[in-house]
């Protein structure tokens, strides 16, 4: 065995110990709650047992000398509890400032486990000891002691209990004790299954805290009565989680959900299985998190496929609004990658480590660095990158992402069309009543697509909205109804997901670096919406050209409108618009049908998030610009575009600098819309002219057309 196998078992356990049934099956609650649960033999009544025992802390400090010692300096370099004094009672009420106190916690217990310094005891005993008495645990307006925050100071005060046990005198133990017996209590009780009642096992609000709680339930075994009811209640959770969420890898709250949840999953898993010697982690959700990941992340290294509630969309992207400091502190993405390390470590995976690597040599970042110092295996060795694929069709969930290369220069297409949790749900979810679905995070988006090009969103996604709508999306709605129930946060919660269900990709060709989709997408709309069919056929040559065909039958005659989002402002007239600015690359977009279409172009506004408990209250924002295209009322519409990526925008004719300058105008402050009646003829010799401009063969590097053409500056 070598060392660093030898250290991966000594710190985490067992891989094969008890292993949990098949994956496809999936048992009762009752049953769940009825299992047994104790400690390994050899852990009861010793501390620390939780994540890590003396012997590995001998492991670990062995790692922080060696192999993982840059990482481990710059944690110590920034322990956030030696910066200054805790935020006193009765605690702070800002966003996620508790979760922040916890993480301080949790840090500092490690470094003085590891280091022994007593400058990090007495930091890691002011932390705890003031978060003990923090009233509420969490916002004191929205779920008091029950939500997130609960979860994040169980997991952190827990652990700094069984970590620094033998360190705190026996009334700090027990002041501790008692704060964790009565918040854990609060949130068995918040969780535990209630006549007439159901749980959301796939969102973060449920597997969050049960998380926190696992840790203090084991943390606490032996010395608190009803630490084994807890402890049951959150494997149960945690069981329903890694069997729920999709089994393709994909995350349908969207990337910063991913960022902010996952590493819960990881920590119940890993307290778990090191405690009791159960693996819960037999489950292809975490096998196929490498290629969520890999896909997910953009050429530049910093970007990221933007499907979801993620952020501010082009307000972030344009490094500016108060999400962009959270999520890229010292101007890099805050990724959370480490996890990546420890799925890779635990399932043995060297794509799954190349993945992590790829991350880290972007300079990202972590919410808890010093999980590096558990998490990465330096005897693993990393798979090429350019063994993952460079397309993938996310089936249970409809998602399919395909890119030129792994290179920083390639192009990037997504297309999204599946039910908001995935097509499994349809047929799990008559099954076990105590699930109800909560999926407010999933954007009404079934047919959207983004595109990335030359190191720019060219079809951005428009970020956390409140109030989410299809007409922020690059989808159709009908007569202004959007997707879903658009007048609260969770557009899902009044459809009936057996209808979801049957939103859609029939077909998906990945073949040859091109791709073909047809997605089948009526179902995502309500009745109001009166559409009958509704299917998109999304192409891309693999080079620069795009075609988007829409067939819709209606109920009754109706209005359709054709959106486009983007970061930059669209300029055209007639059948032909662009978006970019001078020297960047840009999307032109050109309508083909219908004959008569009316265009408008302007701000793209979205009803942003308000405090929690308030979300669908928040400020309409401007997020980047938008393109609407609507049809005259018709029993059945036919939409064809092309899109096709240009290497620099078209600059203003000399007629339009005559009537002032719109380009400039537009560039510089929000304007009315504008309508433009496409003509015939006009479309049909534009359509010629792209025709004659597009250079790409189908064979060798893909070619990007110049804009302006030579001959036409």
């Amino acid at each position: 065995m070598t060392r660093s196998t030898l250290a991966t078992a000594l710190l985490l356990g067992s891989f094969v110990a008890r292993p949990c049934a098949a994956q496809d099956v999936v048992p009762s609650f009752d049953q769940l709650l009825s299992q047994n649960v104790s400690l390994k033999p050899e852990l009861v009544g010793i501390h620390p047992r939780v994540f890590v025992t003396k012997t590995g802390l001998v492991a670990l400090r062995e790692r922080a000398r060696t192999t993982h010692r840059s990482e481990w300096s710059k944690v110590l370099a920034n322990l956030a509890a030696m910066k200054g004094a805790p935020p006193p009672v009765p605690g702070p009420q800002e966003r996620r400032s508790q979760n922040n106190v916890a993480f301080a916690i949790a840090e500092a217990a490690l470094a003085y486990a590891v280091e022994g310094k007593p400058e990090y005891l007495t930091a890691a005993r002011a932390w705890t000891l003031a978060g003990i008495d923090y009233e509420p645990w969490g916002y004191t307006y929205n779920k008091p002691n029950t939500d997130l925050a609960a979860g994040h100071l169980l997991y952190a005060i827990g652990w700094a209990y069984d970590l620094l046990y033998d360190d705190f005198s026996a009334a700090e133990r027990a002041r501790i004790r008692a704060s964790l017996e009565r918040h854990a209590n609060l949130v068995y009780d918040a969780f535990a299954p209630k006549t007439g009642g159901a749980q959301p096992f796939t969102q973060n609000h449920a597997f969050i805290p049960t998380a926190g709680l696992a840790v203090t339930a084991l943390a606490l075994m032996g010395e608190s009565k009803d630490a084994e009811r807890w402890a049951l209640l959150a494997r149960a959770h945690h069981h329903r989680a890694g069997q729920l969420l999709s089994p393709d890898g994909y995350y349908y709250e969207g990337f910063e959900y991913w960022i902010f949840s996952t590493p819960w999953l990881v920590h119940f898993l890993d307290a778990w299985e090191h405690a009791t010697g159960e693996s819960l982690w037999d489950r292809d959700l975490f096998r196929n998190w490498k290629t969520y990941l890999a896909h997910t992340l953009l050429p530049d290294g910093q970007s990221v496929v933007d499907f979801g509630d993620i952020w501010e969309g082009a307000l972030t992207r344009s490094k500016a609004g108060p999400d962009y400091e959270r999520a890229y502190p010292g101007g890099t993405l805050q990724s959370n990658f480490n996890v990546m390390y420890r799925v890779a470590a635990r399932l043995q995976d060297p794509e799954a480590q190349a993945v992590a690597d790829r991350y880290a040599a972007f300079r990202h970042s972590n919410l808890e660095e010093y999980w590096t110092l558990l998490w990465r295996d330096p005897g693993l060795q990393a798979a090429p990158v350019e063994r993952l694929p460079l397309a993938h069709h996310f089936k249970d969930s409809g998602v399919v992402y395909s890119r030129t290369s792994w290179n920083t220069d390639a192009t990037v297409v997504a297309f999204k069309a599946g039910p908001p949790e995935g097509h499994r749900v349809a047929a799990l979810l008559p099954k076990l009543p105590e699930w109800r679905l909560d999926s407010g995070h999933a954007h009404p988006d079934a047919g959207s697509f983004i595109v990335w090009a030359q190191g720019r969103y060219l079809t951005g996604d428009t970020g956390y909205a409140g109030l989410p709508s299809a007409r922020n999306h690059n989808t159709l709605t009908f007569g202004g109804t959007g997707q879903g129930v658009e007048t609260q946060h969770d557009v899902w919660r009044q459809m009936d997901y057996r209808a979801l269900d049957g939103i859609r990709i029939r077909e998906a060709d990945l073949s040859g670096g091109r791709v073909r989709i047809v997605a089948d997408l009526a179902a995502a709309y309500p009745p109001a919406a009166g559409v009958d069919t509704f299917v998109r056929t999304f192409t891309w040559d693999g080079a620069a050209v795009f075609t988007v065909a829409d067939t819709v039958v209606r109920k009754t005659p109706g209005t359709a409108e054709w959106h486009l989002q983007s970061d930059t402002p669209f300029e055209g007239t007639g059948q032909s618009y662009h978006n970019g600015t001078a020297g960047e690359v840009a999307l032109r977009v050109s309508f083909t049908s219908p004959a008569n279409v009316s265009v408008t172009v302007g701000e793209a506004r979205v009803k942003a998030p308000g405090p929690p408990g308030s979300i669908e209250k928040g400020p309409e924002e401007r997020r980047g610009h938008a393109l609407r295209a609507t049809t005259a009322p018709a029993a059945s519409q036919r939409f064809e575009v092309r899109l096709e990526i240009l290497r620099t925008p078209a600059r203003p004719s000399n007629s339009r600098r005559r009537r002032g300058s719109v380009a400039r105008e537009f560039r510089h402050q929000a304007i009315p819309l504008r309508e433009h009646e496409i003509e015939p003829d006009r479309r049909k010799d534009e359509e010629m002219k792209m025709r004659g401009r597009h250079r790409h063969t189908g064979h060798g590097p893909a070619q990007i057309a110049e804009w302006p053409p030579r001959g036409e500056q």
